[in-house]
């Protein structure tokens, strides 16, 4: 069974920085892009990074540019998403995502219920 585990989450000040963890298990992840979306209350969920399989080619949504950072540790299986610069704005549940094959390399548009979604971990900005 495929899991996806997001850790690393919680309540920091404006300013501040964290970095989130997505651990997969059941399946070995290496050639798999992953992806991280957000979902704030009452807001779609919002695609902002994601990593190719093999190389690790990161691409972002034009508003995670300059304060995320996606990378992938494939010995772990997981990745990462670094977050500088927190914003009030910020504050939502983050989620970490992959398709259900590894030939599918473009998953910014993957949606709920596509492929795996981990359960998602909070993230709250305080300003």
């Amino acid at each position: 069974q495929v899991r996806l585990v997001e850790s690393g989450g919680g309540l920091v000040q404006a300013g501040g920085s964290l970095r989130l963890s997505c651990t997969a298990s059941g399946r070995t992840f290496s050639d798999y892009a992953m992806a991280w979306f957000r979902q704030a209350p009452g807001r779609e969920h919002e695609f902002l990074a994601a990593i190719s399989g093999g190389r690790g080619v990161t691409s972002y949504a034009d508003s995670a540019a300059g304060r995320f950072t996606m990378s992938r540790d494939n010995a772990k299986n997981t990745v990462y998403l670094q977050i500088d610069n927190l914003k009030p704005e910020d504050t939502a549940v983050y989620y970490c995502a992959a398709p259900q094959s590894s030939r599918n390399q473009n998953i910014a548009n993957l949606k709920l219920g596509e492929g795996y979604w981990g359960l998602g971990t909070q993230v709250t900005v305080s300003s």
